[in-house]
């Protein structure tokens, strides 16, 4: 990890202002799995919305209440996916401000076919945990707009680190969650995440002239464009290691994972035998590999 993204270091709790209208709050739950801790974004200067409340942590809670100024009054709680660094919150926050929460739908809406497959035939996440109780008071489609005083968010679906995952458009400026962030490429882990949808979003992502994007995790990505073709290179690049490995023998995401990912610490490395059975269920799909036994993440894969 370079020195600037290093750099990337606020203090939890403390209101940061990235330009006129837009807030940013660090939450208290550092982990290798989101950097810094989960970013709380607060967008208006009268009428407030919170983007991603968070984990449900007492101060946390308290640190966004008292970034409410004297006449602002909290009125919509939007959520970009159901993982528990980002949505546990949302329920406490709407309690005491009475806002309502806007999201994609449940933990498990948006999930494509095979996914609902392999989650049938007791596939659970990995990664970051899924907060399987999050219930939305209003659910969002692909171009929706929500309109406070001063500001207006478009709803993007963009399926792929989860499949309730939702970006949000103001203006030339979008909230991204986990789909790309600026210090790491987004963990894809079956079947709450899926490959092909992944790819696609990001597809979705690059067909539009962004400014900046406000991340779930580390700080802005001033170059949107140039951080989207490199994480679809980055996928594309993991595809070819996948099937040069594959062209050896049949092999498991765990073997794939061990000897592509040589730089991984080993607690990381569950994860990335996740990022690689995303892979080898799209690289099925796409029927360039196929399962020795039912799909599977303990499966043996072969290449075609």
């Amino acid at each position: 990890m370079d020195a600037e993204i290093l750099a990337f270091d606020p203090l939890p709790g403390l209101v940061e202002t990235l330009e006129p209208g837009l807030r940013r709050i660090l939450a208290p739950n550092p982990s290798p799995m989101t950097f810094r801790g989960t970013n709380t974004y607060l967008l208006g200067t009268r009428q407030i919305a919170v983007i991603d409340p968070g984990p449900d942590l007492e101060p946390h809670l308290g640190a966004i209440l008292s970034a409410l100024d004297k006449g602002q009054v909290l009125t919509h709680i939007f959520v970009t996916h159901a993982h528990v660094d980002h949505s546990p919150l949302a329920a406490r926050l709407s309690r005491e401000t009475g806002a309502p929460i806007l999201a994609f739908g449940g933990a498990e809406a948006g999930r494509s076919a095979v996914m609902r497959e392999l989650a049938g035939k007791g596939l659970a996440g990995g990664g970051e945990g899924v907060d399987q109780h999050f219930t939305p008071d209003r659910t969002l489609a692909e171009g929706d707009t929500v309109c406070g005083d001063g500001w207006a968010l478009e709803a993007i679906h963009t399926p792929g680190h989860f499949g309730n995952h939702l970006a949000f458009a103001w203006e030339d400026a979008c909230f991204v969650g986990d789909h790309v962030m600026g210090w790491a490429s987004s963990l894809v882990s079956p079947p709450d995440g899926d490959l092909t949808d992944f790819m696609a979003s990001c597809h979705k992502l690059a067909a539009r002239d962004w400014r900046v994007f406000h991340a779930g995790h580390g700080a802005p990505i001033t170059a949107p464009r140039a951080r989207l073709e490199w994480l679809m290179r980055h996928r594309k690049t993991r595809e070819r290691e996948i099937l040069a490995a594959l062209a050896t023998g049949p092999a498991r995401a765990f073997d794939l994972a061990t000897l592509i990912y040589k730089e991984t610490p080993p607690a990381l490395i569950g994860a990335a035998t996740r990022n690689v059975f995303a892979h080898l269920v799209d690289l099925t799909v796409k029927k360039e590999v196929r399962a020795l036994s039912e799909l599977h993440s303990d499966a043996r894969f072969e290449r075609l």
